[in-house]
Parts: structure tokens; sequence; C-alpha cells
């Protein structure tokens, strides 16, 4: 075994597990819910940016429906955000089994 080598490519991981996150931080993600009416946006490394909201489901006698729906659409910006990071992430460490959010 070479250390040294192992040394070379722990650190060649290390940098690429870098730039991963660099590029999962300026990476969007967007998820509808009831038909568009609510949209979340978030970056890959689960930061929300935004939400939007059609006027046209914000009923004030049913306010729970609309934080259902903008809770449903926060939820799966961010899954779609884990999901692309997963992918990213998983190209850097080539399928080594290390652990998600390894390096994260």
């Amino acid at each position: 075994m070479n250390i040294a080598k192992m040394m070379k490519q722990a650190q060649q991981m290390q940098a690429d597990m870098q730039r991963a996150q660099e590029s999962l931080s300026r990476m969007t993600v967007e998820a509808s819910v009831a038909g568009g009416k609510v949209t979340a946006t978030a970056t890959g490394a689960g930061d929300v940016l935004g939400i939007k909201i059609d006027p046209a489901v914000v009923d004030p006698s049913d306010v729970g429906l609309l934080e259902d729906l903008v809770l449903s659409a926060v939820q799966q910006a961010l899954a779609q955000g884990r999901e692309r990071a997963a992918a990213e992430m998983s190209k850097v460490t080539g399928g080594l089994g290390l652990p998600g959010g390894f390096g994260l």
C-alpha cells in the first residue's frame, strides 16, 4: 500500500468535493404543487431561495390549506436538491460507499 499515493488521492477527492459543494450552492431546483399555484425554489445546498403563491389560492378562511401547500412545495424542492447533491457527491466519491452528506 502506497501511503503517499493514498494521501494524494484523498487530497484530490477533498478538492473535488469542495468544487461540488460550491456548484451545489449555485444550482437551483424548483418544485410546484397544486398545479403550479405554489412554487418553492431552493439551492442544491438546501437553502430556500423563494416562494411564489398564486393569489387564487389565498383564501383567508382556509389558511391551513395554504400552509400545507407551501410546506409541500418546500419539502419537494429540498428533496430534489438533496437528490441532486447526492448524485453530484457520488460522482466525486466514485462509489466508495461513503455515508450520505460526507464532506457536506
